[in-house]
């Protein structure tokens, strides 16, 4: 395994060369990987434990790294949301437009229902760093001084408080029936799929064929159930690098959902319903959108295209 000092021989003063210091890592990787052949690049370590498993186009993007010191933390990104990780709230507000749906009941997944649908990614696009790498990066509360140090970032800047709440998140307890684990590399996420399902498994996630507006979009037939209530949700935190929280829910199936726009675009989308909302924070969003108790009828959202569903292959 490569050790510590391969990877921090130096000390850097701003962000900008904090985020080209991650592509001299990745860089320093690729060079030990073809020297001596310490470990596969993400991409084939992927191919080699899920063979039969197209990789998604949102995780493809991830593995394009970027000379680019801003491809890796883009200040202007979406911050962390409520919606993307649903039980991470405390407290919850309305967004601006309520006609925009956030959570719908199960029920409601039938062709040519209409809903105000807004699509967008909801995370930054920091690449992925090879495991070997990652594994010699800190990655705890307690040693957030020294990691705001690794990357230059300011202790009370916005973006410190980003990567505090992230490393927070990943360090809660999930709720009951809740199997909840971060991966901070691509090869973590596979091995954790691989636990939890197997190897015969699809990757899903929303695909949009281009950038749409807030609009009205009708269901189009062919809404397919998948996964037979085993499925574990991969969500993008904000990170200095590509991060995922990952969960596995009982009593929670995906549906895969053909959605056409008012304007005429497309939208291949992924929905998620949760079966069994007993557990839920009383106070949680979908109850105030939907006027449902916790426990009540199945409540349901799309993904985001940052979002990896990940599912039994059907026979």
């Amino acid at each position: 395994m490569l050790s510590f000092r391969h990877f921090f021989p130096l000390t850097f003063t701003n962000e900008t060369n904090a985020n080209e210091y991650l592509y001299i890592l990745y860089m320093k990787f690729q060079v030990s990987v073809v020297t001596t052949h310490a470990a596969l690049p993400p991409a084939l370590y992927w191919k080699s434990k899920l063979p039969t498993t197209p990789i998604p186009k949102s995780i493809t993007n991830l593995l394009r790294l970027s000379v680019k010191p801003n491809a890796f933390w883009s200040p202007t990104a979406p911050p962390f949301t409520c919606f993307q990780v649903i039980y991470c709230c405390r407290e919850f507000k309305l967004q601006d437009n309520p006609n925009t749906v956030l959570f719908f009941l199960e029920k409601d997944l039938k062709t040519n229902h209409k809903m105000n649908l807004l699509f967008t990614y909801t995370s930054n696009q920091a690449s992925f760093l090879p495991r070997e790498v990652v594994r010699s990066i800190p990655f705890s509360s307690r040693q957030m001084a020294e990691i705001l140090n690794k990357f230059a970032v300011k202790p009370k800047s916005a973006k410190a408080e980003v990567m505090k709440n992230t490393i927070k998140h990943c360090e809660e307890s999930g709720i009951k029936g809740e199997e909840k684990y971060c991966a901070t590399s691509l090869e973590s996420m596979v091995d954790f799929i691989t636990l939890k399902l197997g190897k015969d498994v699809e990757a899903l996630s929303t695909e949009v064929m281009k950038d749409t507006k807030q609009q009205e979009y009708t269901i189009m037939q062919g809404v397919k159930k998948v996964g037979d209530a085993k499925v574990v949700v991969c969500h993008k935190l904000k990170y200095v690098y590509a991060l995922f929280n990952c969960h596995k829910i009982e009593n929670t199936v995906a549906y895969t959902v053909s959605l056409k726009g008012a304007d005429g675009s497309r939208v291949k989308a992924v929905s998620v319903c949760h079966r069994d909302t007993s557990r839920w924070n009383p106070q949680h969003l979908a109850f105030q959108v939907l006027k449902v108790k916790p426990g009540g009828v199945p409540i349901c959202h799309f993904l985001y295209q940052s979002t990896i569903a990940w599912v039994p292959k059907q026979n």
